[in-house]
């Protein structure tokens, strides 16, 4: 079936005014959604760009030192970096040389790292070469990437609509979530694992940058 210009359509169409305007409007409508898809795949590589140059350096100057921690420790430092940007949006000062925009960030290096260590095995040496790391950073950051696109096509963007401060409430309680799926050691009866809940945060925190307009 050929592509139609929303002109095309009204006129292919039997002659009803009514059903015409229907029609095109519907056209206007699916033709800018598709646009604001294509513009978020933009912005939120973009995005994943900053984060993961950050990521590479960070990996370069330490190896992988965080190998060695625990997956609700990486819980836990996703926490303090959510509960400090709450406290940033409230008091609207900071007395640290790190803005909600850095903490963000680190959120979504966390969120991926905590992928990446559910993906590990008790084989898996503690420093990983720094190709294998960047290769599975893109593996983790592509797979979440597909979940935004599904959760995008059924809920038409909202999260456009929203405060950041209403992202970082969201991040917070998806975090008080996993803490108690990890206190009751992975088992759950009707809600999602951990994996999907830090592959939610860290979709939550690229929106919020780029509703911060980080490029």
């Amino acid at each position: 079936m050929r592509n139609l210009h929303p002109e095309d359509a009204r006129r292919e169409l039997p002659h009803n005014p009514a059903l015409q305007r229907i029609s095109y409007n519907i056209t206007i409508f699916n033709i800018q959604t598709l646009q604001q898809l294509s513009n978020t795949a933009v912005e939120y590589d973009q995005v994943i760009k900053i984060c993961k140059g950050l990521f590479i350096k960070k990996t370069r100057d330490y190896g992988t030192a965080w190998r060695i921690l625990r997956i609700e420790s990486i819980t836990d430092q996703i926490f303090i970096k959510a509960q400090r940007i709450r406290t940033l949006e409230e008091k609207k000062i900071s007395k640290v040389d790190e803005d909600i925009t850095g903490e963000y960030i680190g959120i979504v290096n966390y969120c991926v790292i905590a992928l990446m260590l559910l993906d590990s095995g008790p084989e898996t040496p503690t420093e990983l070469p720094i190709e294998f790391v960047s290769a599975l950073f893109d593996k983790k950051v592509n797979e979440t990437r597909e979940l935004m696109f599904a959760k995008n096509h059924d809920y038409g963007e909202a999260w456009r609509d929203m405060r950041i401060s209403s992202i970082t409430d969201l991040i917070l309680m998806k975090l008080l979530r996993v803490k108690q799926i990890e206190d009751n050691k992975g088992q759950t009866l009707a809600s999602e694992g951990v994996i999907a809940n830090y592959q939610d945060m860290l979709n939550y925190a690229v929106f919020a940058l780029i509703k911060l307009d980080v490029k």
